[in-house]
């Protein structure tokens, strides 16, 4: 149980029973008949059936489900889709921007246990999985392994990082690490990844949006932004420090214009970030650090779910 500032690799282990009931993105199939008649480019685990249909000119007679056509008395073929291997990367924002809470836990705890509910599930799944934990200073990187002990070792990296974070360092992150990271993803994910980048998105660029819509154009990409409610729930007592720079403000929340002008400024910047939802065609799904966060990331894959299936 994780005390809501810090988390360890014990905390995070520990998550792998929570995740097997995830429901991650529907992966792609190829939509052809592949009885014999193509060779996949990418490493197959097998075919899974899709459906049944008519039988059309060009298709391989081996795919005919001769019970079926007896039954209807009309040629009725068996249609498979091939299982590919899908390796995953997740991007898990571990920044001095994350170390903020107001309720339940830091936004860097929330981030953590996303990334590892994510990672557990998609090993879980039988797909390799790695990551990249950012940090102030440094990148850390996990390459994807079909492997407990690979999950474990991301695990231990975020806790690190994690644990590095304190309330007296600078808050102002370096401009342009977000869109390092995504550069260096999206040089490793040429196709066919699963993507998930868990962050407030703090320090984002123009550049950042154009990473994202490189990687969704040739990967299933997600996007878990962390928020904590404060901002969007000011109390009217009370005053509240921002820091910019190595400058900092003191800003009085009993002043109803100021209360009003953060509230404005946190509201927009949400809509801004959810509307790369519909701009990019990905999911940009919000975590409340402020709430538990195995229900919530279940919830959000099983409304992006069976969005992904009304299309």
């Amino acid at each position: 149980m994780t005390n809501g500032v810090h988390v360890t690799t014990d905390d995070l282990v520990r998550l792998e029973t929570r995740a097997r009931d995830l429901n991650f993105i529907q992966k792609a199939s190829s939509h052809q008949q592949l009885a014999g008649r193509l060779n996949s480019a990418m490493r197959g685990r097998g075919l899974t059936f899709e459906e049944l249909r008519n039988y059309l000119p060009g298709d391989d007679i081996r795919s005919i489900d001769w019970r079926v056509t007896a039954r209807t008395t009309r040629p009725v073929v068996r249609v498979y889709s091939e299982e590919k291997e899908r390796p995953a990367l997740i991007v898990v924002d571990q920044r001095i921007n994350m170390f903020f809470g107001s309720r339940r836990s830091m936004k860097s705890v929330s981030a953590a246990e996303a990334a590892m509910l994510c990672a557990w599930r998609i090993l879980g799944s039988g797909d390799r999985v790695g990551g990249f934990v950012l940090g102030d200073t440094d990148i850390e990187q996990i390459k994807p392994h079909r492997s407990r002990n690979a999950v474990i070792a991301f695990a231990d990296r975020i806790a690190a990082k994690n644990a590095a974070l304190k309330a007296d360092a600078d808050a102002s992150p370096e401009k342009g690490r977000l869109d390092a990271v995504l550069e260096t993803v999206a040089n490793i994910a040429h196709h066919d990844h699963l993507v998930v980048v868990i962050s407030d998105f703090e320090g984002h660029t123009p550049r950042t949006r154009d990473l994202l819509l490189r990687l969704s154009s040739r990967n299933d990409v997600i996007c878990l932004l962390v928020y904590d409610p404060f901002l969007l729930d000011l109390p009217d007592t009370g005053d509240v420090v921002v820091s910019g720079g190595g400058a900092q403000a003191e800003l009085t929340l009993r002043t109803a214009s100021i209360r009003s002008s953060i509230g404005v400024f946190a509201r927009n910047r949400g809509r801004e970030l959810l509307a790369w939802q519909n701009e990019l065609g990905l999911p940009m799904l919000p975590v409340s650090a402020a709430e538990e966060t195995a229900p919530q990331l279940r919830h959000l894959l099983e409304q992006s779910a069976w969005r992904q299936r009304r299309r």
